[in-house]
């Protein structure tokens, strides 16, 4: 990846990288993989912003709701608006995580993890709980860490073009 072209294309990753996550987790029926090949799920949903404009022409969308297909946030992105937040839910086997991701500084909030079973047995390492805990929230990283890093590597190369050709006809199918 090329930062330095980032730099002078004066990119904005942010809101690129959560509205092209909607698309692709869509695409892909939510299945993704880190570079080692381990397979997880991701859904973007229960919250999604999007936003367009500058200064007092500045519009934004607050678009939630448990089984809501989204369709504002949709007409938004149609309208030319970016997602500039949105609630990511992540899946491996029978863990689930779930993190509100705001594009501007890709800062986290509300972060849950899959739930640590805190009664401690007898001989059990007294460490052992937040280490579990601790593992769960790097897990978590790594795999938003992978689907940026693919990210990353598809905006900065000649196949973008195509990428975003293949989005307009997503965000026009239904």
């Amino acid at each position: 990846m090329d930062l330095q072209l980032a730099q002078e294309k004066d990119v904005v990753l942010g809101p690129d990288f959560l509205t092209w996550l909607w698309y692709r987790s869509e695409k892909q029926n939510h299945v993704f993989k880190t570079e080692k090949g381990e397979e997880f799920s991701l859904h973007l949903g229960q919250k999604i912003v999007v936003q367009g404009g500058e200064g007092e022409s500045l519009e934004k969308a607050v678009c939630s709701g448990m089984l809501s297909r989204l369709q504002e946030a949709k007409l938004g992105l149609r309208n030319g608006k970016k997602v500039t937040q949105a609630r990511v839910q992540l899946e491996q086997d029978s863990n689930a995580w779930s993190v509100q991701i705001e594009a501007a500084g890709f800062t986290w909030s509300g972060f849950k993890t899959p739930r640590v079973d805190v009664r401690a047995q007898e001989g059990d390492d007294p460490d052992g709980i937040f280490l579990e805990k601790l593992y769960l929230v790097e897990r978590a990283v790594h795999f938003i860490d992978a689907v940026y890093a693919q990210f990353l590597t598809l905006r900065l190369s000649p196949e973008w073009p195509e990428e975003v050709k293949s989005f307009k006809q997503w965000l026009y199918e239904d």
